[in-house]
C-alpha cells in the first residue's frame, strides 16, 4: 500500500446482426434517478466477499430475457422494430407461456437463476446440480467462491468460473462482439466471474492483476453496466496511477454521480494541491452530494453493509463512495484536511 507523501497535495501515487442470432441481446443501460448495485445491471460486491449474487429481482430480469430469447429462437426479422412488434403482439393476445429450457447451458443457468433466490445450502446444491447439469456454467462457480470459507479455494472458483465462460463463449464473442459485452445476454455469467475474480486478486494482494481485469472488462463493455469503472478508479488512486485515473474520469465525461465528481476533485488536488481549479471542482462534487463530506470526516457512522440501493445525491450515495474512497482521500496527503476546510 502506497504511503502518505510529504508535499501538500502531491500525487500518491457493422450493420446490424439478425434477431435470428443465438445470442439474446439485453437492454441498454439507462439513466434514472435511483441504481441498483447489484447484477444483472449493476452488481456492488460486498466488502466481505467479492462477486455478490444479484440482488433481488435479478432473477425475473434475466430469466424472462432468456425466455425471450428462446422465443426469437430461428425466427428471422429485418430490424429490432419487427423483433418489439412480434413481442408486442405475443404479450397483448397472451400467447406467451413458459418455454422450458432446452440445452444444457439453458438448463444450469435456470438452475442459477433459482440458486439467486435460495441461501446456504441449497445455494450450493444448486450450484452443483448445474455443474452436473453444464460444466461450464461460469455462475455456479461464482456461487461455490462465495459460499466457501476457504479464500483459496475461493480464488480456484473465480478462476475457474472465468475459464469455464471463455470456453462457454467461445472465440467468436470475442472477436465480433467487444464492445457489446453484458447487452448480449450469454456474456452475463462470464462477466460476473471475472469482476469477482479481479475484486478477490485485489483482496490477495495481487493488484496489478486485479487491474487487468477490470480494464479489460470496460474494453469488452464500455457500458459498463456492472460499475466496473468506479472500482478500477478507486484502484488507480490507491496504486498512485494518476495519468490512468484521469484517462478513466475524462473516458466517462460529467456523469451526475457523486463519485465522478468528488474523485475529479481528488484527482485534480493530487496533481496541483489547493488551487482555484482543485477546489472549484470540489465544490461542484458537494453540490452533486453533500452528505459525503461528514462520513469522510467521522461526523457520520458508515454501517457495516452498504446499502442496497443507491439514489443520487443522497445518503444512500454518500455511504457508497465512502466506503469504496475512503482509503483513497486518507492516502492522500492533505486531501481530507481540504476537504473539511471547503465543506464547513
Amino acid at each position: 500500500m502506497a504511503k502518505k507523501k510529504k508535499k501538500k497535495g502531491q500525487r500518491k501515487s457493422s450493420s446490424s446482426k439478425k434477431a435470428s442470432s443465438a445470442r439474446k441481446t439485453g437492454p441498454k443501460p439507462v439513466s434514472g434517478q435511483t441504481s441498483l448495485r447489484g447484477a444483472p445491471d449493476g452488481p456492488k460486491l460486498k466488502r466481505t466477499m467479492p462477486g455478490a449474487s444479484p440482488l433481488p429481482g435479478a432473477r425475473s430480469i434475466e430469466a424472462e430475457m432468456a425466455k425471450m430469447g428462446r422465443y426469437l429462437e430461428g425466427k428471422d426479422f429485418e430490424s429490432i422494430d419487427k423483433v418489439q412488434k412480434y413481442i408486442n403482439s405475443l404479450i397483448e393476445d397472451g400467447s406467451i407461456a413458459e418455454i422450458a429450457p432446452t440445452t444444457p447451458a439453458e438448463q444450469a443457468q435456470e438452475l442459477i437463476y433459482n440458486a439467486w433466490e435460495s441461501i446456504d445450502e441449497e445455494r450450493v446444491e444448486l450450484a452443483m446440480n448445474a455443474l452436473e447439469v453444464y460444466p461450464d456454467c461460469a455462475d455456479a462457480y461464482v456461487i461455490l467462491a462465495q459460499e466457501s470459507e476457504s479464500p483459496m479455494e475461493s480464488y480456484s472458483f473465480f478462476r475457474e468460473g472465468v475459464e469455464a465462460g471463455e470456453r462457454a463463449l467461445g472465440p467468436g464473442y470475442f472477436e465480433e462482439d467487444v464492445g457489446h459485452f453484458w447487452g448480449i445476454l450469454e456474456t452475463r455469467p462470464y462477466m460476473r466471474a471475472r469482476f469477482g475474480l479481479a475484486r478477490f486478486l485485489w483482496e490477495l494482494g495481487k493488484q496489478g492483476k486485479a487491474v487487468e481485469h477490470l480494464e479489460y472488462m470496460l474494453r469488452l463493455n464500455p457500458g459498463d453496466n456492472q460499475g466496473v469503472r468506479y472500482i478500477l478508479a478507486s484502484w488507480y488512486v490507491m496504486m498512485d496511477r494518476d495519468e490512468d485515473l484521469w484517462k478513466l474520469l475524462d473516458s466517462y465525461g460529467d456523469e451526475p454521480t457523486a463519485c465522478w465528481a468528488y474523485t475529479k476533485a481528488l484527482a485534480s488536488f493530487r496533481k496541483e494541491g489547493d488551487t482555484k481549479a482543485s477546489t472549484e471542482l470540489l465544490m461542484e462534487a458537494i453540490e452533486t452530494n453533500p452528505h459525503v463530506p461528514a462520513y469522510f470526516l467521522g461526523e457520520s457512522e458508515l454501517p457495516d453493509e452498504p446499502p442496497y440501493s443507491i439514489g443520487f445525491g443522497d445518503e444512500t450515495e454518500a455511504i457508497d463512495y465512502a466506503m469504496e474512497f475512503l482509503l483513497c482521500w486518507y492516502l492522500t496527503d492533505g486531501a481530507l484536511e481540504w476537504l473539511e476546510r471547503y465543506s464547513r
